[in-house]
């Protein structure tokens, strides 16, 4: 009867996803209720690289403790099992050599780096290090000195710390986390931006300045003229499909 309910109802579901061999794989997910077992894992397989045939669902109820059911009939729908908002969907990953397996995915430590002498990168003519520095033995040293500090504040009159906003190029969301001055990075005004995604490039702290907190690689700062400010909801990575 509660899977009856809950299908005729509200349509989706939101649960939290975890992997057996990825500890990092960790995202609120929207699921459609008539969506099968099988369909189920046919979202999921792309996102954490275990197959369909290797993987095991099991359904969790973390505030109580509670194990609420295995997913075992591939032809099942999901509102089978009557699963709440605030679940936890578990992957388990039964392929010992599957590609999410020894934690390479997650540390990238384990991953062999070509590595080049500092020695021989310099003797190279075609490297990014050449071109920047090409470029800005061109650009005028005069011309940030010449930017007043109180540059750009104009257009920070309407972006507020606590902010959601979108962030040019690659319409990056986040939230507004800084907005003022920042010296170590030239004259005029900044916005300190925590992206909802790890496209980031630091924790808020630059240069040996702390602007704001946020996790490792979801922080940026960068002009004003590049953040708009809106209502602009959190993406869900793995969302493919709209229900």
């Amino acid at each position: 009867m509660a899977s009856t309910i809950q299908l005729q109802g509200d349509d989706s579901v939101v649960l939290r996803v975890t992997h057996s061999n990825l500890k990092t794989f960790n995202s609120d997910t929207r699921f459609s209720l008539q969506l099968t077992v099988e369909g189920v894992k046919e979202k999921l397989w792309k996102k954490c690289g275990t197959s369909v045939n290797s993987m095991h669902l099991e359904l969790y109820d973390d505030a109580r403790n509670d194990k609420i059911a295995d997913l075992s009939d591939n032809s099942k729908p999901l509102g089978f099992y009557s699963p709440l908002d605030g679940f936890r969907l578990h992957v388990v990953d039964l392929d010992p050599a599957s590609i999410s397996s020894g934690g390479w995915l997650e540390d990238t430590s384990l991953v062999e780096k070509y590595q080049i002498s500092e020695e021989a990168y310099n003797k190279r003519q075609d490297t990014f290090r050449k071109y920047k520095e090409k470029i800005t033995s061109g650009i005028p040293a005069t011309v940030e000195a010449k930017m007043p500090d109180t540059c750009m504040e104009d257009l920070c009159a309407n972006i507020k710390v606590g902010s959601r906003c979108e962030v040019e190029p690659g319409a990056k969301r986040g939230v507004v986390k800084f907005v003022g001055q920042a010296e170590p990075l030239g004259p005029g005004f900044w916005v300190g931006v925590q992206y909802d995604e790890p496209l980031g490039k630091h924790d808020g702290m630059v240069k040996g300045v702390r602007y704001f907190e946020c996790p490792p690689s979801h922080g940026g700062i960068v002009r004003p003229e590049k953040v708009k400010v809106g209502d602009y909801a959190e993406r869900d990575p793995f969302e493919e499909d709209e229900i």
